[in-house]
């Protein structure tokens, strides 16, 4: 059995809930700012027109996305309860009325405990935020930003349409509610060598965040990225370079932070590079060792600022 050195998900829910639970991720039908022109076209550097969305929404409802996830986990992991987990694209991105009516769909199918509300922190209206503190208040709810970088040269790089400003102005206002937040950090980004990356981390251990998740950078064909790559103007991290930032930004975190991912899932069919991020077992198991090997753990370099005491 694996003693891990860091606050893992699992875990986490099932001392909230006392069984395991897993999420079932949803695809609502939404888009995002970044695409529709309203803050962009085309998204981020690193995603194809299918972007995050799993096609789902074009064929099954709610209820029924819920309904196979639920068959599905509960085969596989023993599962008895469930986070639904709106996770495609941008789904804070709509008008109120019809955002209550996906997430309370969600919320009436039997097991399904919570919300996990993954967008942009240039998506959230003073009435969107209005809506998920009602939410919060019936029910376990977190929402996801992806942020990617505390550098605001390497969210211009990437065409990722929103500031860390605005950013820091949305985990605000959204804790200001008492809504839990969990943040999308991406390693190995274009222009960011380990020292920008791990900058990222100091930022967030002053952060009133309750979770984190971090993704490897990995090239999908069809995507700017992809042309980077192909021109030999982009070199993804090797394994051992992910390993190595990955430790040591669990390092910088506070430990009361739940570590909600430690590496991304890219489709095989899509996957341009490197390779070695298909193997996730793999790295997860190098990562384990690695903390191990160094004797680190998730707050180990962690010191709370001045301002909280």
């Amino acid at each position: 059995m694996i003693i891990r050195r860091y606050r893992d998900l699992n875990s986490h829910l099932r001392e909230r809930f006392g069984c395991r639970v897993q999420r079932i991720t949803l695809d609502a039908g939404l888009t995002c700012p970044n695409r529709d022109g309203t803050r962009g076209k085309g998204g981020c550097i690193y995603c194809n027109p299918r972007g995050s969305g799993t096609g789902l929404a074009n064929t099954l409802s709610i209820t029924q996305q819920l309904q196979w996830g639920k068959e599905r986990l509960a085969r596989r992991y023993k599962a008895k309860k469930f986070i639904a987990y709106f996770q495609s694209f941008s789904n804070t991105y709509a008008p109120v009325d019809k955002l209550e009516s996906l997430y309370r769909e969600a919320l009436a199918v039997e097991d399904v405990v919570g919300l996990a509300i993954g967008t942009r922190p240039d998506c959230v209206t003073p009435k969107v935020l209005d809506l998920l503190e009602e939410l919060n208040q019936e029910t376990y709810l977190w929402v996801e930003y992806g942020l990617q970088s505390i550098h605001d040269a390497t969210l211009k790089r990437i065409n990722r349409g929103h500031t860390v400003e605005e950013f820091c102005r949305a985990v605000e206002e959204t804790r200001r509610r008492g809504i839990e937040v969990v943040v999308h950090v991406i390693l190995g980004l274009p222009g960011e060598e380990k020292e920008e990356m791990l900058a990222t981390a100091k930022a967030l251990g002053e952060m009133d965040i309750q979770g984190v998740k971090l993704h490897l950078l990995y090239v999908i064909q069809g995507t700017p990225l992809a042309r980077l790559y192909q021109q030999g103007e982009y070199r993804c991290l090797t394994r051992e370079e992910y390993v190595d930032v990955v430790c040591e930004f669990l390092a910088l975190l506070p430990p009361h932070v739940v570590i909600h991912r430690l590496t991304g899932d890219p489709h095989p069919h899509e996957l341009l590079a490197p390779t070695w991020a298909l193997e996730k077992q793999a790295n997860l198991q190098a990562i384990h060792r690695a903390l191990e090997e160094r004797d680190l753990w998730q707050g180990k370099w962690w010191r709370p600022s001045k301002e909280r005491h």
